[in-house]
């Protein structure tokens, strides 16, 4: 069952929309989908370049499908990509960034209060 996305609709740009983005990234195993997902489409920029321009088709393939195999079976919500695709790859960048650096912690946390997980079902 996919949990419903928070009723956010509108952010001022994209310092409000980050820690969004962040509550929508709390499962440990989505977040590393998405670190191995960008780390596959720099790859693809990178041989598109060197080799042939070919795997630039394969970018979206490697980017997307572990993110939102993260999303649907691991966090249970919709990407925020079907609703604000230009900050939510802004996004993931931003957050592969954070992450190679060791400091996703306070976001998360900060993520935590702004937007907290809505209860379990029967809780």
């Amino acid at each position: 069952m996919i949990r419903a996305e928070a009723r956010v609709t509108r952010f001022g740009g994209y310092q409000e929309f980050w820690p969004f983005y962040v509550s929508q990234h709390l499962d440990g195993t989505n977040r590393a989908l998405h670190f191995t997902g960008t780390t596959l489409v720099i790859g693809c920029l990178v041989a598109a370049a060197a080799l042939s321009p070919a795997w630039l088709a394969a970018a979206p393939f490697a980017g997307y499908g572990f993110a939102w195999a993260g999303h649907f079976f691991f966090e249970r919500n919709r990407p925020a990509t079907f609703r604000y695709p230009l900050w939510s790859l802004r996004g993931d960048f931003h957050m592969y960034a954070l992450t190679w650096a060791g400091r996703m912690g306070p976001e998360l946390e900060r993520a935590r209060r702004l937007f907290p997980p809505p209860a379990p079902a029967g809780a």
